[in-house]
């Protein structure tokens, strides 16, 4: 054997491929053209290239062992500007520090994330529940528990690129021959191939399922708030590692109450009578039935604030407001009783007299007003 291409490389004759391409990358950052033109680094440097190109080549470098001509088949050995060189994309990476993705890739891979769509009610959002779903997505294959192959069987080594998951071409360009690599036709890039896949999943190793989920809806939810359930998602080609599952929140419009943030807000309709003298106003909130103070001369449009009455707030503690705003509504149809005691009232209260000041008489006569219209 006239040249010894573990000496060239400066390595042992049972080197890994790692370090007989790091071995390779050293050298060529010293040697390359570009960087020393001397002559003879040249030819050092085509010493190398064409020993890197024999040891990283599986093939070549079986039969560069046994004693054979790894280059029987024609390919010389050559230099920078003509003839061959390795990878040329190692030569690229020993510049640029840029290490590209080899080998055969994976069959196993991580799934992608779903979302569902969780409707609630108001009291849900304001207080936080917890929710039993339905959700379909892609699970684990159980008749081949992922592997793809049918029972009894497994993946066999792709004979076309023998297990590396890449083919190698050597192509001409103006730097002479030009080995470049692409992935195996035959295997996809995967090394192996299934000779006879699973018939449940047809060598996906994943099937689609229904399955129930609890989830946890915390108090203070909003409208689009989503909620994430980690590796609840889509099991991954070949059984691979679930993704995650969001839970988007919708909240369902309320018959009485309007969201706004984190505070509520809410209409009561009262008699221009039960507004000038005051009243209590019965309403159904999110904790029970209370009584809303309307105090006396309260105008439309008013509003009276319930602390803490509204929603939870979803980071802190503590609540928002129950705002109820007054609706004052004046009657269109009176009877005659009732309009001649608002002729008295108005007789009473003058025109230059303020507003919402009850003064003496009048307040008798309210009540009477009072008793007039809730008696209608």
């Amino acid at each position: 054997m006239a040249t010894d291409y573990y000496a060239v490389l400066g390595v042992q004759r049972d080197a890994s491929q790692d370090e007989i391409k790091k071995a390779f990358r050293r050298l060529a950052r010293e040697l390359h053209p570009d960087v020393n033109p001397d002559p003879k680094t040249q030819e050092r440097f085509k010493e190398i290239n064409t020993a890197y190109e024999v040891l990283s080549d599986p093939q070549k470098k079986q039969v560069y062992d046994l004693g054979g001509d790894p280059n029987s088949s024609g390919g010389g050995a050559g230099g920078f500007g003509a003839g061959n060189f390795g990878n040329f994309s190692d030569i690229m990476d020993a510049f640029f520090g840029t290490a590209s993705q080899r080998g055969p890739r994976s069959r196993t891979r991580r799934g992608q994330d779903a979302m569902i769509r969780l409707d609630i009610d108001l009291d849900e959002a304001a207080f936080g529940t917890t929710k039993d779903i339905q959700v379909d997505t892609a699970v684990v294959c159980g008749t081949c528990s992922g592997e793809g192959a049918a029972p009894g069987t497994s993946a066999q080594t792709c004979d076309m690129c023998r297990g590396r998951g890449e083919v190698s071409q050597v192509t001409r360009s103006f730097l002479g021959q030009v080995m470049t690599s692409r992935p195996c036709p035959q295997c996809q890039g995967f090394g192996t191939v299934v000779p006879t896949p699973c018939p449940e999943c047809a060598g996906d190793g994943r099937v689609r399922s229904r399955r129930s989920l609890t989830v946890k809806i915390p108090a203070g939810v909003d409208n689009g708030t989503r909620i994430q359930l980690g590796g609840e998602g889509e099991v991954g080609p070949g059984g691979g590692p679930a993704g995650d599952l969001y839970v988007e929140i919708h909240e369902a419009p309320h018959p009485t109450f309007q969201r706004r943030g984190d505070d509520l807000h809410c209409t009561v309709t009262i008699p221009m009578t039960a507004a000038a003298l005051g009243t209590k106003v019965p309403l159904e909130t999110l904790d029970g039935m209370e009584e809303i103070d309307i105090r006396p001369g309260t105008q439309s449009g008013q509003s009276v604030p319930l602390h803490e009455r509204g929603i939870t707030h979803l980071r802190g503690g503590g609540r928002g407001q129950l705002i109820v705003h007054v609706e004052v509504t004046t009657p269109t149809k009176l009877e005659p009783e009732q309009e001649e005691l608002l002729r008295r009232l108005s007789q009473l209260r003058g025109e230059e007299r303020p507003t919402g000041q009850f003064q003496p008489g009048q307040q008798g006569l309210f009540s009477r007003l009072k008793d007039a219209f809730n008696g209608r």
